[in-house]
């Protein structure tokens, strides 16, 4: 059996080492993951608008963070919350995995226990005469969810109000003060793209947070931005990244560095964010649009990704072909890159190499991943 402590990267070498292969390999560490990252952590869950999509008249949506079944609901003021996806009787599913209902109450399909959609226990079939059975007692175990920036972020792995509930505001830390700018509440999803990638979704995000491997893979990338250009960030929160900047001449990220959407007001017209707020969304941030992309892992070596691009309304009915084209050119570069390291892993002979400078934020990922191992959970 792995131990996920032993995957961490030794403590005091002078270049930070990759983790081992077992870190993208094996399915136990990806359980591991599952339980303490991605259920333990805040993970994104999409926009609001995905969840309950405008005139829907959508409730309640099943959804799956990490390896935890959860159930979101909608109230009729747009409120929020979420439960665990088990029915205080007997323990049945109370929508199955990706299940939707329009009811303005929560029913569990196999005794007809039924909840409001603040998880009140209000009915229980066969339990009227029973004097020691209280409703009060059996309502939902409601989890912790926020929104922010108009994306949904859902905690499972322990009750609201929980002491282990990493609190939201520090667990964003600065990275909030970053994207305040671009005011991403108000932006809405102009086009959107899904690929299913052959590898662990670390390799992904690895492969994000560098551009030494730019020069080599990405000629139409590097004709907009230099390579080597901008810094990364050492701020507080679960997240890292860092900014680069655009050639001289150049509007923004798109094949012929020219606007691609209506310019976002009160950013900088000649910088580019990358960030990684952990586990699982990236945010790509332009003078006229944001990006992101949202992974799900499958399996230890395959991932679900979600590309978003974000425009002002006004902007959205044109879709932004410039910059969706130049990113899916950009995206299947990187997934097949991602996919041969991840060949590459599986391989016996495979051996931590050393990060180079230039793959600073790619070690601080590596590191705070190494940390979570050491102590098991991401902000323990």
């Amino acid at each position: 059996m792995t131990n996920v402590r032993d995957l961490a990267p030794t403590e005091g070498r002078e270049l930070v080492q990759m983790l081992p292969a077992e870190a993208y390999t094996s399915e136990e560490v990806l359980d591991w993951e599952r339980r303490h990252l991605f259920a333990g952590g805040w993970t994104c869950l999409g926009r609001v608008a995905d969840l309950f999509p405008p005139e829907s008249g959508l409730t309640q949506r099943a959804v799956m963070v990490g390896d935890i079944s959860c159930l979101v609901a909608q109230d009729a003021g747009g409120e929020l919350r979420m439960f665990a996806n088990t029915c205080r009787h007997r323990g049945h599913e109370l929508l199955s995995e990706g299940g939707t209902s329009a009811k303005r109450t929560v029913m569990c399909p196999y005794h007809a226990w039924t909840y409001d959609l603040t998880g009140r226990l209000k009915g229980a079939p066969g339990f009227r005469e029973v004097e020691s059975f209280s409703t009060e007692e059996h309502g939902l175990v409601e989890l912790p969810l926020e929104v922010w920036n108009g994306w949904v972020f859902a905690h499972a792995r322990s009750p609201l109000g929980a002491p282990e509930v990493p609190p939201f505001e520090k667990y964003v830390g600065e990275l909030a003060t970053l994207l305040a700018p671009y005011d991403i509440a108000n932006l809405v999803v102009a086009d959107r793209h899904s690929y299913e990638v052959a590898a662990n979704w670390k390799v992904i995000a690895e492969n994000y947070h560098e551009c030494y491997h730019c020069p080599l893979i990405h000629p139409e990338l590097c004709e907009v931005t230099p390579p080597d250009s901008g810094e990364n960030y050492d701020l507080p929160g679960a997240w890292i990244g860092g900014g680069m900047v655009l050639r001289e001449g150049m509007q923004t990220m798109s094949l012929d560095g020219k606007l691609a959407a209506t310019p976002l007001p009160g950013v900088s017209p000649t910088a580019v964010e990358y960030v990684h707020l952990l586990p699982n969304v990236l945010v790509s941030a332009h003078p006229d649009y944001v990006m992101t992309h949202r992974m799900v892992p499958l399996a230890p070596g395959r991932t679900w990704v979600e590309c978003s691009w974000l425009t002002l309304p006004d902007a959205a009915p044109t879709g932004a072909p410039g910059a969706v084209e130049f990113w899916d050119i950009t995206n299947r570069q990187d997934w097949a890159a991602c996919e041969s390291v991840q060949r590459g892993l599986e391989s016996p002979h495979f051996r931590p190499g050393p990060f180079a400078p230039r793959e600073d934020a790619v070690a601080q990922l590596v590191s705070m991943i190494g940390a979570a191992y050491r102590s098991a959970g991401l902000t323990s």
